[in-house]
């Protein structure tokens, strides 16, 4: 605990060294909106900066302006807010230009027992600052309460009255000198979306055309190599993993460890400084649009993995950064002992979406990237969080319900992670049209077809084809469904045909953390080998992943480096490994099988912009379309016959899927028909080759051979020609593509 006299110090405003003898600025009343700090011109043509913070039961707010001196020390100047508007405290500051730095000291009652915790020892990150300067370290002088008293039950009710100023990082005031007239939006229809999930700096780290400087920064992802790579494989979209500021936990902190994915959010509207490579006073800002802008100019959206549901601050136990230190009952979900946070998230609190201030600070976030920052969209992570109402889930919830009449975010591209980890959490196919999700569904069916798992292909057949189980209803397009196979969290898709088993001993926690429900086949070997035959299968096996996900009805989403084979040496939960586990290895295509690994994903990927018969915009009828009685998608057992009721609960490992290109819903933009090739897809997970018979007249006369997994060279595989009734071999464990002629 601080001394009494350096607990007058810092009342006095003294901070970390005393300021110079300056006139204190005067604080014009300002206006209570927009929130944050925004350079503005005052009253008679005065510049400064309008600064307003949502404070609700707060007793008093000072607004702490932080410079350095000349000999390198940091000094504090405290201003009292004394404008009061709807709980918004505000005031306008002359002379506050972009760059200074800043910071709130909220003053209110100390009373954990009901939830208030106002500690103005606590110097508190801007909700709404839209850029951060400083690291957060986490020391005990961070915490509200006394971190380290002996009896750790109650030490979240022992107030901690020690200075956090020193230790804590800053908002920085960000001018606004951009209007994005010179942007040109891909607006690329959801149906012809293929998303590219990455880390900014995992991506581009180890990069060998990326100059040093840049590697790991927003300028490297904006860099030609990097977006050459990402147009050749063919993606339409990225989707990054949270960028808005994050801290670090503190049990990470004490292991040498960081939060790499970085799923610890802290600053809604700052793009994280660690990924700059220019500057954290404000030019982070400048450096994520000028990323923006080159990833459209090469037609490539950017999609923002988002946190909404949670923060940094974590529990009753954790630091006191933000929110919890603003108005924690305001912000937060808390239990009926309101000691206690309610934790849907697994991350120690949940923040109160009902509440119309939380709910204000999270649109306003959404629309500020969309609107300032060039956007196209967000995956929402633990989506169902934010649907809940009270406590359960509830899909007319005030967060769906302000997304869906919002003029700006109901246009853009919006992807719920369909559940939390409360009761009710698991919502696959539940939200409202709008939205599309992450299908955990379609990546367990895939996982399991490909090891041998599955009891039958009743569920394989509805993943392949848009999943209109989940989605058929409310005007829900296939396009609702995020088909997958792997993601950050879990194996590589390498890992998934390599290890059966996690191995995450270099986390720290004795392999505790991580699912144990991998769904996955190490080929007969845990773990890398020499074996030249399991090395040939688990080539064959990421193979026949990746055509399964890319020929697949829906929106496929990819993880970068899983078209070269990249691997995390069976850790299936990397969150904390910022360094060669993660980070992408560009060396991979050196060796031939990776080689040709990546020229199949660029081959498939462009087979899918081609044919619209792979990118449908509404579901299959199954049912008869023209005179000759064909239906737009049929199913066919290995001996040329379409499936019957019983054939779909019998024991399988083939499956054999006829496209349409004659019947394909909807018309083009000048009105005309849409019509395609048409296409039989063999997927075969048994471990024999299989003697497979074709479907003949009506169906086809002949097929032209397209792609065939079993070869590691597709070169070699395209323009096979079989009759139609003509019995084929089918490798085993592969998938074969067939054009339909005649």
């Amino acid at each position: 605990m601080s001394s009494a006299a350096e607990q007058e110090a810092v009342r006095d405003g003294v901070g970390l060294s005393p300021a110079p003898e300056r006139p204190r600025p005067v604080v014009w009343p300002g206006a209570p909106t927009p929130l944050g700090a925004r350079c503005r011109v005052g009253p008679d043509g005065v510049a400064g900066t309008n600064f307003a913070l949502w404070a609700g039961g707060a007793e008093a707010v000072e607004l702490c302006l932080f410079d350095t001196d000349g000999a390198g020390r940091e000094t504090e100047r405290r201003l009292p807010l004394t404008e009061l508007t709807h709980e918004i405290w505000h005031g306008f500051v002359p002379g506050v230009a972009a760059g200074q730095r800043y910071g709130f000291r909220v003053h209110g009652r100390w009373d954990p027992w009901t939830g208030a915790r106002w500690n103005p020892a606590k110097l508190l990150l801007d909700p709404y600052a839209r850029a951060v300067d400083g690291d957060f370290t986490l020391p005990p002088e961070v915490y509200g309460h006394v971190r380290d008293w002996p009896q750790q039950h109650v030490a979240d009710t022992v107030r901690d009255d020690r200075d956090s100023a020193p230790f804590v990082p800053k908002g920085v005031v960000v001018q606004d000198d951009d209007d994005w007239s010179d942007d040109r939006r891909p607006k690329t229809p959801w149906p012809d979306s293929v998303i590219y999930e990455l880390h900014v700096k995992g991506f581009t780290r180890l990069h060998p055309g990326i100059p040093e400087e840049l590697r790991g920064t927003y300028a490297g992802l904006a860099h030609p190599a990097a977006v050459d790579h990402l147009v050749r494989l063919g993606v339409t979209a990225v989707e990054l993993l949270p960028v808005h500021q994050f801290a670090h936990e503190d049990h990470l902190l004490r292991r040498d460890l960081r939060n790499y994915w970085g799923y610890n959010s802290i600053g809604y509207f700052a793009p994280h400084a660690g990924y700059s490579s220019s500057g954290t006073t404000g030019q982070q800002v400048g450096e994520f649009k000028r990323m923006v802008r080159a990833l459209h100019a090469a037609g490539i959206e950017v999609i923002l993995d988002v946190v909404y549901n949670h923060t940094a601050e974590a529990g009753e136990l954790g630091p006191t950064l933000s929110l919890k230190g603003i108005d924690n009952r305001g912000y937060y979900r808390l239990q009926s002992d309101a000691r206690r946070y309610a934790d849907y998230t697994g991350c120690g609190n949940t923040l109160h979406v009902v509440q119309p201030q939380v709910l204000r600070l999270i649109t306003d976030s959404l629309r500020y990237w969309v609107t300032e920052m060039g956007v196209d969209g967000f995956r929402f992570d633990l989506a169902a969080a934010l649907a809940r109402s009270m406590h359960d889930v509830d899909m007319l919830s005030p967060f769906l319900a302000v997304i869906a009449q919002d003029p700006v975010l109901r246009r853009v591209k919006l992807i719920a992670e369909p559940w939390d980890v409360g009761n009710g959490g698991y919502q696959v196919g539940a939200f409202p049209p709008l939205w599309t999700e992450w299908n955990d569904r379609y990546r367990d069916a895939v996982r399991d077809f490909w090891r041998g798992a599955l009891p039958d292909v009743r569920d394989l057949g509805y993943r392949l084809s848009g999943s209109s189980d989940l989605y058929a209803w409310g005007g829900r397009r296939p396009y609702a469904s995020v088909n997958f196979i792997t993601a950050h969290d879990g194996f590589t898709l390498r890992d998934l045909v390599t290890y059966e088993r996690k191995h995450n001993e270099a986390n720290g926690e004795g392999n505790r953390d991580g699912t144990n429900d991998n769904r996955a086949w190490n080929c007969g070997a845990e773990g890398e080998t020499d074996d030249p035959e399991i090395g040939a299968l688990r080539l064959r096996q990421l193979r026949n992943l990746l055509t399964t996900l890319l020929l697949s009805t829906g929106v496929p989403m990819l993880v970068a480096g899983d078209e070269m084979g990249r691997t995390q040496g069976g850790n299936n939960n990397a969150y904390c490994q910022d360094n060669e586990t993660s980070w992408l290895d560009w060396s991979l295509p050196e060796d031939p099988g990776r080689r040709e690994l990546l020229a199949l994903t660029r081959r498939l990927l462009a087979l899918r912009h081609t044919h619209p018969v792979l990118r449908r915009r509404a579901f299959f009828s199954g049912r008869p379309q023209g005179a000759d009685g064909l239906r737009d998608l049929a199913w066919f057992t290995p001996d040329g016959q379409e499936m019957t009721e019983q054939d779909w609960y019998a024991p399988a490992a083939t499956l054999g899927l006829y496209l349409s290109g004659r019947d394909i819903p909807g018309r083009d933009a000048r009105g005309a028909q849409i019509t395609d090739d048409s296409f039989l897809a063999i997927l075969h997970a048994g471990p024999r080759p299989l003697a497979y018979r074709l479907p003949g007249p009506p169906w086809a006369e002949s097929y032209e051979l397209v792609l065939d997994t079993s070869l590691e060279d597709q070169s070699q595989a395209p323009g096979t020609v079989h009759r139609g009734g003509e019995t084929v071999t089918v490798g085993a464990r592969s998938v074969l593509l067939l054009r339909v002629g005649g």
